[in-house]
């Protein structure tokens, strides 16, 4: 009886292992973000060549036509717990821009509780007309149906 006792006891040990490491977040880091000390030494009046030289190639960029060139480089950490859906729990940027000489005209950070949810794509294609409920679509036809025009497909050859 004890053995029994003692075989059960080893074979839960490693199935409460298990479920404790399929519960632990994963950690993902995505970007690329420079150190501290490179974004200190960017100053305004700095070319564009100097800013790469420093910090290196900017993770996007946007141009605007009338007022210049930005480089951004973005860090971020996202974490998911077993199969739930990822959640971003940090974000820096680091906002570098230049005016029409391509010259640094104003540099700045921002983090996540600076952003915006913004949707580009909702994938939902609107339609006219109006939505039904299920019920509304399952009774929608009672009433409708007259009984003089018959069945679909039972009509006369001929006429």
């Amino acid at each position: 009886m004890t053995y029994l006792f003692d075989r059960r006891k080893r074979m839960v040990l490693p199935v409460l292992a298990l479920m404790m490491a399929a519960c632990s977040a994963t950690v993902s880091h995505r970007g690329y973000l420079p150190r501290a000390q490179d974004m200190q030494k960017v100053q305004v009046g700095m070319s564009k060549a100097e800013v790469e030289a420093t910090l290196g190639s900017p993770s996007t960029t946007a141009t605007v036509n009338s007022t210049g060139d930005s480089y951004y480089y973005i860090s971020s950490t996202v974490e998911q717990q077993a199969f739930f859906d990822p959640q971003e729990t940090d974000r820096k940027v680091f906002a570098v821009r230049f005016n029409q000489n391509n010259q640094v005209e104003s540099f700045a950070n921002y983090s996540l509780e600076d952003g915006r949810i913004i949707n580009v794509s909702s994938r939902e294609t609107p339609t006219a007309g109006k939505e039904l409920t299920i019920l509304r679509q399952i009774f929608g036809n009672i009433g409708t149906f007259t009984p003089a025009e018959g069945p679909p497909g039972k009509g006369r050859v001929g006429q």
